[in-house]
């Protein structure tokens, strides 16, 4: 269906030719929670739910989150304000996805501060404290969040004989029977989709994009079907769009039993056209570099795609899974590895909110934990291009397993996106590494990259274990520290690169993780996880004077139409 424009209307009969008029009598009644945590909540609306010792209400910093919109003209303008609308409509997909009830939980606090945190991690649990409950009335936080019943086993799901499975776009509940099934997005949350779609079609009618225009069209109609590959393939046509959304069901890292199903979240962007052409011409190296790659040919045998473009933006709203916890300073998409096979990713820099970061968080750590002859080497340019060539590497290495049993995601189940963020990390500086060489990248210098990388670990390491970035720092600080990449004075507690060991430290590392995506190592990847993506006690002595120093772990934002003057 790509190409096709849609109106309203045509979504409303979609929806209810997807829905199916007898489904009331062949789908199960299903509750928007599973049956463990509906209990939980009920209780805990009853009870004032108090909050437990030493909470970490204060690891966020607020940052205002604008963007000069003085070029855009009032038809754009009107249209921000709709991505914006729609936007909101994820956010609450998501808080069911994640937890269930918002409105009941946050009702149920009242200390206004522990209100404020349960509202920025979408449910009761630290995000960057492994999800522990910080309110005395919850326990952990179920792996399988809200996509599954919280009684389930990964046991009874392998062995149960169920439609979906693995499916990316629908929940598994239990029917009357306990027996497990699955629901599709699409039926689950059929009113909402809707409703967003019919926001997506009125915003199409302000683009003036003809690209932007189609996709949000194709994106209304595949909310609503949960079929995106069209409106992935249209996403990436899109070359000279102002105004950028990506709204979806998008990201796997919500899914920690399984890595299987995916969270909504949206993002609104305003482009950075002078940035944006000083960037463009990086993707282009993507094939010599995967050539070049330090593994055996057989695990770099896929080309990336071609028409990958890489470009900067100003990001005004974040919702739903972007939103929760740790920020997304960088946005690599599609997932889809046929979309990335034909026609690569197109990868999204979010300027401001990298810079609130860097300012807020990555200066300080260094100014506390970086050895003092070496902070020269701190630059937001690095920050910037780290960040920026993490977002290209995910188009590096292998998408399907060598064994030809599928994808990598799928074979290395939760253990996927942890391994793929420390792919994309450790290739992002190779790539950094071999373009200085080849004299394509020449502003600042290599090390400036290497010592605002390990400033950079830190930083990310701060996000906990239950975060796919997080644990895939702390591999890689575990094991460049194994092969001497940097070192630590016990005199002053600070850290210093060795420029030729981190060299190689990062060769090794990334011969590790790509081989074992491509062959689908899933034993190889749960051990190197348990083993290396561990916080040892002197790293934690390090990390606590972060804590002593008042430097936030991450920012939270003051965002919408008010804010941007809408």
């Amino acid at each position: 269906m790509k190409n096709k424009n849609i109106g309203y209307v045509s979504l409303v009969v979609l929806v209810m030719f997807a829905s199916g008029c007898s489904d009331k009598s062949t789908v199960p009644k299903v509750e928007p929670t599973t049956e463990k945590q509906a209990v939980t909540q009920k209780e805990s609306a009853q009870k004032n739910t108090p909050v437990k010792q030493n909470p970490r209400f204060d690891i966020y910093k607020k940052v205002k989150l604008t963007s000069d919109l003085s070029h855009l003209n009032q038809s754009q303008r009107k249209m921000i304000g709709l991505l914006i609308d729609a936007s909101k409509i994820m956010d609450e997909l998501y808080w069911q996805q994640a937890y269930g009830d918002k409105h009941q939980l946050l009702n149920s606090i009242t200390d206004e501060k522990a209100r404020q945190f349960a509202d920025i991690n979408y449910g009761p649990w630290d995000r960057l404290a492994g999800d522990q409950s910080f309110l005395t009335e919850f326990s952990e936080k179920p792996l399988g969040a809200n996509f599954y019943p919280a009684d389930m086993t990964k046991q009874e799901f392998s062995s149960a004989n169920i439609d979906d499975a693995k499916g990316l776009y629908s929940v598994v509940k239990r029917n009357e029977q306990g027996q497990l099934f699955t629901i599709p997005f699409h039926k689950l949350y059929a009113e909402k989709l809707v409703e967003t779609g019919k926001i997506l079609i009125e915003a199409s009618t302000f683009a003036e994009d003809k690209e932007f225009k189609n996709y949000l069209t194709m994106r209304a109609e595949a909310l609503i079907s949960d079929n995106f590959q069209a409106s992935d393939f249209a996403w990436m046509d899109m070359k000279n769009n102002p105004v950028e959304l990506v709204i979806g069901p998008i990201e796997t890292y919500e899914d920690l039993l399984f890595g299987y199903r995916a969270a909504y979240e949206s993002y609104v962007l305003i482009k950075d056209l002078s940035w944006s052409e000083k960037l463009s011409r990086f993707a282009a190296f993507l094939p010599k570099l995967q050539k070049g790659l330090p593994v055996d040919k057989k695990y770099k045998q896929e080309t990336p795609g071609t028409d990958s473009d890489l470009n900067a933006y100003d990001v005004v709203y974040y919702a739903g899974h972007s939103n929760a916890g740790s920020k997304t300073i960088a946005i690599n998409l599609p997932n889809d590895e046929q979309v990335q096979l034909a026609k690569g990713t197109r990868r999204l820099q979010l300027k401001n909110a990298m810079k609130a970061k860097f300012d807020h968080i990555l200066a300080p750590i260094a100014g506390e934990l970086i050895a003092e002859d070496q902070r020269q080497f701190i630059t937001f340019d690095a920050f910037f291009a780290n960040t920026m060539f993490h977002e290209v590497a995910h188009g590096l290495g292998i998408k399907n397993t060598l064994d030809g049993s599928g994808t990598v995601r799928n074979s290395l189940k939760e253990t996927a996106s942890s391994l793929e963020e420390g792919k994309a990390d450790i290739l992002g500086l190779y790539m950094v590494s071999e373009l200085y060489k080849s004299g394509d990248l020449t502003q600042g210098k290599i090390m400036d990259n290497y010592v605002t990388f390990l400033a950079g670990i830190f930083r990310s390491v701060r996000f906990g274990a239950s975060s796919a970035h997080g644990k895939a720092n702390m591999v890689r600080f575990n094991f460049f520290k194994e092969l001497g990449a940097f070192s630590r004075d016990d005199a002053s507690g600070r850290y210093s690169v060795n420029f030729d060991k981190m060299t190689i430290a990062m060769n090794e590392l990334s011969k590790l993780i790509l081989t074992l995506q491509g062959d689908g190592d899933y034993e190889g990847a749960v051990k190197l996880l348990a083993t290396k993506g561990v916080i040892t006690k002197q790293l934690a002595a390090d990390l606590a004077l972060l804590e002593k120093a008042n430097i936030p772990v991450d920012i939270v934002f003051e965002q919408g139409k008010e804010v941007l003057g809408l």
